[in-house]
């Protein structure tokens, strides 16, 4: 099988193991794919990129503050002032900040993750719906070392994981050695600084 939004190559994972065939190919693959969701879901957030000019739709905290989907630039923010819902109100720049501020800081890159009103209209909350409507770019440019480095354990500890399909990895002079169900201590060690936590509306 092909390898979809993953978050490292073939060659990758197959340097990792030392294995140089093409036998395994196929189930290296699946590892990848399944490694790279594992963390998606982990982390709350994907790091792969989407379309130019995609179109997605949010609903707002509050006035002031919206969060939205990891995204590199927005060419476009609409809200809907009436019902029945039409995105008719269009927001110039500078109606609105980005957060964070700095898509770089400490040396790392940071998507956008939030709008906040600053100038002539504020988000609308009359309704439980997605009111805000972005059009930009969504995920991220490029997938981040640590990322790529987790993706390659992981996916190499599920490739592995097919040699002890009932959960024993061996016998020992102390005992059954069993293998763990969580993720791997390292590969959550390098992806917690990515992990995007909310709280709140």
């Amino acid at each position: 099988m092909a390898i979809t939004n993953g978050y490292c190559s073939l060659a990758d994972v197959k340097a990792s193991l030392r294995i140089t065939d093409t036998v395994d190919d196929a189930l290296i693959e699946n590892s990848i794919n399944a490694a790279s969701r594992m963390i998606d879901q982990y982390c709350n957030r994907y790091f792969y990129s989407g379309q130019a000019g995609e179109v997605r739709y949010f609903k707002a905290n509050d006035a002031y503050n919206c969060w939205i989907d990891d995204c590199q630039t927005i060419t476009e923010v609409r809200t809907a002032q009436s019902n029945p819902i039409t995105y008719n109100q269009i927001w110039a720049s500078t109606d609105f900040q980005t957060v964070p501020a700095n898509t770089f800081a400490n040396g790392a890159y940071q998507p956008i993750t939030g709008l906040i009103a600053v100038y002539n209209y504020f988000f609308p909350t009359w309704q439980e719906s997605n009111l805000v409507k972005v059009t930009g770019t969504f995920g991220w440019p490029s997938v981040p070392e640590p990322i790529k480095f987790a993706t390659i354990i992981q996916a190499s500890r599920l490739f592995k994981r097919l040699e002890s399909p009932l959960g024993v990895a061996g016998v020992s002079d102390i005992g059954i050695m069993r293998v763990g169900s969580n993720i791997d201590g390292d590969v959550a060690q390098l992806i917690n600084p990515f992990r995007l936590l909310r709280t709140g509306a």
